[in-house]
């Protein structure tokens, strides 16, 4: 927090007490007023024997100041008569020229100056994406007996004919109990041997049934 005035005795004296570090000014005392203004600064800095304070507040001229500020252990320093560095900032944006050679004697320099596009983890899992989908559309989609992959053929043709047999016309929507519990079934036994199983068993209903 900065605490920033003409006149020292603008701010409580609670809290100039509560000061660390501080940069004062030059003060004029021309009134009763300003005398008790520059008595109240002087006496706020923790005293330097070799400095009075009082007196050297009225004669700082342009650039100087009275600085006292806390050092490693949080301790405030002595008061010290000191000159203040003028700001090196400009008004304005800077120059081509002088932006080139911030860039050249930067410590980066030469490192971020080439555009590198790698591909991202978002572009390969897209890629994979779209390999596996042609893949799979390529893929011989045969009845129960081409289907030798995932089984996904069989199993919709499978719905196909218990939607004719059960009843239900096929449609997903209208699928009977006896249908759903089938299709769950079928979906669950993902191993070679429960595929060759489940089509033992629908085989042998649709046979009855052409027989019938």
């Amino acid at each position: 927090m900065f605490f920033v005035t003409q006149n020292p005795i603008d701010v409580p004296d609670t809290v100039l007490g509560q000061l660390g570090n501080w940069v004062q000014h030059a003060l004029r005392a021309f009134s009763p007023k300003d005398q008790k203004a520059v008595k109240a600064a002087a006496q706020t800095f923790r005293s330097n024997p070799k400095l009075d304070v009082e007196k050297v507040i009225t004669e700082l001229g342009v650039g100087e100041a009275l600085v006292s500020f806390l050092d490693e252990k949080g301790v405030p320093g002595v008061v010290e008569r000191a000159i203040v560095c003028p700001p090196h900032s400009q008004i304005g944006p800077i120059t081509p020229e002088q932006r080139a050679a911030i860039l050249k004697g930067s410590v980066v320099a030469g490192v971020y100056e080439t555009a590198v596009d790698r591909e991202s983890a978002y572009e390969r899992l897209k890629g994979k994406v779209a390999a596996s989908a042609s893949g799979g559309a390529s893929a011989p989609s045969g009845g129960v007996a081409g289907a030798g992959g995932s089984g996904s053929g069989w199993l919709e043709q499978a719905g196909a004919a218990l939607g004719g047999v059960l009843g239900g016309g096929g449609s997903r929507r209208g699928d009977t109990v006896v249908q759903a519990m089938v299709k769950s079934a079928a979906r669950t036994m993902g191993s070679t041997m429960g595929r060759q199983i489940m089509r033992g068993v629908l085989g042998s209903l649709l046979g009855g049934s052409s027989r019938r």
